[in-house]
């Protein structure tokens, strides 16, 4: 299985003037790549693959000497890019959805670059990139397995990271332990609730930081276009925005270790958020939650600890009274599920969260939970 580690790099003046010269440099090929695909459909009528642009490279080196400042494989890897966006572009038209057209990259909008075989080393505290020199790298913890590319990427406040995608061999699989299963709904009231009762708050990242962010924006709109101060005025924008999204990240890989650490079945519901957020009322509370960011970083880790994420279908699961099946239909201001049936009064979101986790043991053919056993 593949891992990704990354860590701080921190190049010196001339090494940083160095990486943003490649990233304008693949921009480059990456624009010219996509108007030469473009225009033998849109002429011709044929289409290219990465092979027939990858001998397009050393003309292109003859035309624009500067591209000998890159790592060839670096280039390539940049025509690739372009190739992955055409395969997602016509998959989703394939599945009727409305795809935008791979589109030109403008300056400033190609933040990374990637060695996919050779042209870095490790060594000493210093991170060996090719054409750019030594980098000194902060390895907070050891890389684990065989590395097979390396990224190097620019934040929007001028940070640099180094991402290293290794091959590791797949764990051992332990067996599930007794109780060691739980269904979850995510909500905006509280960030997540437990089929065993359990609630975790919902931080509210970008609510906390939306009056320094509007304050800052203000100050930025006032700014005159092309002036230092407005450039200033824009890393003060840039800053806030990376700071919520890093505090949201962090949450997430929290909850998540905590949670992949306690159980070996773990049930979400498969929610389509693009189409919830086009409910104008909760878009930005939907967006701050970042649901699919934590079902995202649990499924990976579940792959490492043996533990398994099932995704079930999300219709009624807070209709359903979990004890005797009946349906209680509620509006999103009813906080209680209070059957008439059975007479079961309990928090909405745990009745949910319940109905979530015995639909995930029914997508599991062999997997069987006392618990859940006799309607409970």
């Amino acid at each position: 299985m593949r891992k990704s580690f990354k860590y701080p790099i921190y190049p010196t003046k001339s090494q940083q003037s160095r990486m943003e010269r490649t990233l304008d440099l693949c921009r480059w090929v990456y624009n010219q790549t996509l108007a030469y695909r473009k225009d033998a459909w849109e002429k011709e009528g044929r289409s290219t693959s990465k092979y027939e642009t990858h001998n397009l490279l050393p003309e292109w080196k003859v035309e624009k000497p500067e591209l000998i400042e890159v790592h060839s494989q670096v280039l390539q890897n940049v025509q690739e890019r372009v190739e992955l966006a055409f395969k997602a572009f016509f998959r989703r038209v394939k599945s009727g959805e409305k795809p935008g057209y791979p589109r030109f990259r403008g300056l400033g909008w190609y933040d990374s670059f990637t060695y996919p075989q050779s042209g870095f080393k490790l060594s000493f505290g210093k991170l060996r990139l090719s054409k750019v020199g030594d980098v000194k790298i902060k390895l907070h913890r050891p890389i684990e397995g065989k590395i097979k590319r390396l990224t190097i990427r620019r934040t929007s406040t001028g940070k640099w990271f180094a991402c290293f995608s290794v091959e590791i061999d797949d764990p051992p699989k332990p067996p599930w332990k007794d109780g060691s299963m739980v269904g979850i709904d995510v909500g905006l009231e509280s960030f997540a609730t437990l089929s065993n009762g359990e609630k975790i708050d919902n931080p509210r990242f970008f609510r906390s930081e939306e009056k320094a962010l509007a304050k800052a924006q203000r100050r930025l709109s006032k700014c005159e276009k092309g002036t230092p101060d407005r450039m200033k005025a824009l890393k003060v924008v840039q800053r806030i925005h990376e700071r919520i999204a890093n505090k949201r990240y962090y949450f997430a890989h929290q909850v998540s270790h905590n949670l992949v650490e306690r159980f070996g079945l773990i049930a979400f519901e498969d929610l389509s958020i693009t189409k919830m957020l086009n409910n104008h009322c909760l878009a930005k509370s939907i967006s701050d939650a970042a649901w699919r960011m934590l079902v995202t970083i649990i499924s990976y880790k579940a792959e490492s600890a043996g533990s398994i994420v099932v995704l079930v279908d999300p219709r009624n699961t807070s209709q359903l009274c979990s004890r005797c099946g009946l349906k209680v239909t509620k509006s999103l201001s009813d906080r209680v599920h209070e059957c008439p049936q059975c007479g079961l009064i309990m928090d909405r979101d745990e009745n949910a969260a319940i109905n979530i986790l015995r639909l995930g043991l029914q997508s599991l053919p062999k997997a069987r939970s006392p618990a859940l056993q006799g309607g409970e």
